[in-house]
């Protein structure tokens, strides 16, 4: 299946000069949504992984029927305050400024096998930064999975030396 012909180009947003790829039609067209999780699984599969992370919000859209496939549990990492009990949290740099993320310290044992998920990679801040959280955890990190890869952001070359699964690049 073509991904690229399920993802819009939205020039101008959200600022003049970006071009946002925009996954909301993929979401809507459940053969895409279908294919999108079974290749994640399919490729994801061999890392064996207890638990699948994802971040707020659309990490959530394809860890949790991802952690399903893989009979894997699901954790969210929140922006701050969304998450009742005591946290791991960090902050990390945004383009203009800064932003944190928190994850429950009871998420994870340590040792566990984990595959950070999300919607898109860009410049990796934001999987870099989980990354670091599931150190603070003493999780083991085994991959990272995306539906999307903007290249020319060089986003991998921020992120820890473990394999990187992305379906679609551009």
């Amino acid at each position: 299946m073509d991904l690229k012909s399920l993802i819009r180009d939205i020039h101008d947003f959200p600022k003049p000069g970006i071009l946002f790829r925009d996954i909301t039609t993929l979401l809507r067209d459940p053969e895409g949504v279908r294919y999108t999780i079974d290749t994640m699984s399919e490729k994801c599969k061999p890392f064996k992984p207890d638990y699948i992370v994802g971040m707020e919000s659309r990490g959530f859209l394809f860890g949790v029927p991802l952690a399903y496939q893989l009979n894997a549990g699901f954790i969210p990492v929140r922006k701050p305050g969304k998450l009742p009990a005591p946290c791991h949290s960090i902050e990390y740099q945004l383009e203009y400024g800064t932003d944190r993320l928190d994850m429950h310290k009871d998420a994870i044992e340590p040792g566990t096998r984990v595959l950070i998920v999300d919607d898109l990679i860009a410049t990796g801040g934001t999987a870099c930064a989980t990354a670091k959280l599931l150190e603070q955890a003493g999780a083991e990190l085994v991959a990272f999975c995306f539906v999307v890869e903007l290249k020319a952001l060089n986003g991998r070359q921020q992120l820890p030396d473990v394999p990187i699964v992305s379906l679609v690049e551009y």
